[in-house]
């Protein structure tokens, strides 16, 4: 097992060192033994066997196994990692550029938060697909009249350029709430992302220098929740401050996307972003799920004072939070990045890793697809795993490089023809050497429990030549 362990770690350094690497393929669905395995249950470490069969793991070892590994208890098998908010993969150009690196960083679990009806028609088509991360999309983005994103989305921001746009609907009242919602329903979708801004901050209305940058009037948000909720539907909340954190609560939405304090675009001082007891209370009450975002800070290229101030801020907020028992979820809002950026970014504030991972593997993709068992081991869970080389409870960059990806049973690989004989029947680290000749001796022969260590370590070291394809 060493010997595919550094084989692996070769093959995974030389991958990314060539550009462009053909996409991930998908095997047929396999039955795999993984003896002696470790494997992280949300708190801890546990030790045995894992079987998986038709997709799913299964408490028995199946009549007909396709891949058989021995871990030796050396490698940790962690569930897939999940991104609760992202845009990456909500346009055909993003979903070329970043699907495949979710793969690769082992992410097969995303929520993209503000997409166009029909730019995500033609992305889910390519989601559907065995070797692509499973993708949760939002086509509803509600803002006000000058409100985040448009400034963003908009070459030239203004009133007129902002009215006639398609992507983002616009609403500034609750009558005109209840006036768009046919259209608002017509978008599809089981959740709605609304946007608020500086909610507290009226007096920002009508400065050209913050077109484009503000959000819904707190009443305007309460009237679409209630819509919403009505009608069966989800509500996540962009927020800016603390005040817009109250406000989303007030509102009654079911996540709140950004943890106050990812970003400080007014320069307004750090207690601005601070949550309150009451509200943490509030949002431990009503089970409103907080994705922190934390990563996208970096994005701002603030100075080391401002930053430090941020990120204290930061620690402060995650920390009442976990006290309180509010859900939260990983979400990284890092263009060009995936959920692997927030994981280490949290790390950096000083979350332990066990909650991290409990976070990334179970909360944030069950909180995205509420129907499925994801993120666990027993018998009827999905049999998505990574295989990682030790254990990141002790290091957590051991998640920064897969040794093996496993999605639904299927063995996720680059080289196409591994994919395509996987379901084969094959030996590996877990097979006993061939005994030779035919009869057994008589008299003399002697009964030992354990091998010696010679005859034990060279069929192991072809054993583990045949199962380096990955």
């Amino acid at each position: 097992m060493r010997i595919l362990t550094v084989f692996l770690l070769l093959a995974c350094g030389l991958a990314q060192a060539q550009a462009p690497q053909p996409p991930y393929q998908a095997s047929e669905p396999l039955s795999w033994e993984l003896k002696n395995a470790r494997w992280f249950d949300g708190r801890q470490i546990q030790r045995g066997n894992l079987y998986v069969e038709n997709g799913v793991f299964v408490a028995k070892k199946p009549a007909k196994v396709n891949r058989k590994m021995d871990l030796r208890h050396q490698q940790v098998v962690i569930a897939p990692l999940a991104e609760a908010h992202n845009h990456n993969l909500q346009t055909a150009w993003g979903w070329g550029q970043y699907a495949q690196t979710y793969l690769d960083e082992g992410v097969f679990y995303a929520a993209m938060l503000c997409g166009d009806p029909a730019a995500v028609a033609e992305v889910k088509p390519l989601a559907a697909t065995p070797a692509a991360p499973d993708v949760s999309f939002v086509t509803a983005c509600i803002t006000s009249s000058d409100g985040y994103p448009l400034a963003a989305v908009l070459p030239e921001p203004s009133p007129e350029a902002a009215a006639a746009q398609k992507q983002i609907v616009l609403v500034d009242s609750p009558a005109q709430a209840a006036e768009q919602w046919p259209a608002i329903k017509a978008r599809g979708g089981q959740w709605l992302r609304l946007v608020l801004a500086h909610s507290e901050r009226p007096d920002l209305r009508g400065q050209l220098e913050h077109f484009g940058r503000l959000g819904l009037t707190p009443e305007t948000a309460a009237a679409l929740t209630k819509l919403a909720h009505a009608d069966g539907r989800r509500v996540v909340a962009h927020v800016e401050t603390a005040a817009d954190f109250d406000a989303a609560l007030a509102a009654g939405v079911d996540a709140i996307a950004h943890l106050p304090g990812y970003a400080n675009t007014l320069d307004e001082p750090p207690e601005r972003f601070a949550i309150s007891d009451d509200a943490v209370a509030q949002a431990a009450r009503q089970h409103t799920a907080v994705i922190t975002t934390t990563a996208a800070t970096d994005l701002f290229r603030l100075e080391a004072a401002p930053l430090a101030a941020l990120r204290d801020v930061q620690r402060a907020n995650l920390a009442k939070l976990q006290a309180a028992g509010a859900p939260l979820l990983i979400g990284s809002d890092v263009f060009i990045g995936t959920a692997r950026a927030e994981l280490h970014a949290l790390d950096a504030l000083g979350m332990d890793h066990a909650t991290l991972l409990r976070l990334a593997t179970q909360d944030t993709p069950r909180a995205l697809f509420p129907g499925r068992k994801l993120g666990c081991f027993e018998p009827g869970c999905e049999a998505s795993f990574l295989l990682l080389a030790g254990d990141p409870l002790a290091d957590l960059t051991q998640v920064d490089m897969p040794l093996l990806r496993v999605k639904q049973g299927r063995l996720l690989t680059r080289l196409a023809d591994v994919a395509a004989s996987s379901s084969q029947v094959s030996t590996s680290t877990a097979d006993p050497p061939p005994q030779k000749g035919g009869k057994k001796k008589t008299g003399k022969a002697k009964s030992t429990g354990k091998p010696s260590s010679k005859a034990a370590a060279k069929p192991q070291s072809k054993a583990a030549g045949k199962a380096k394809p990955r």
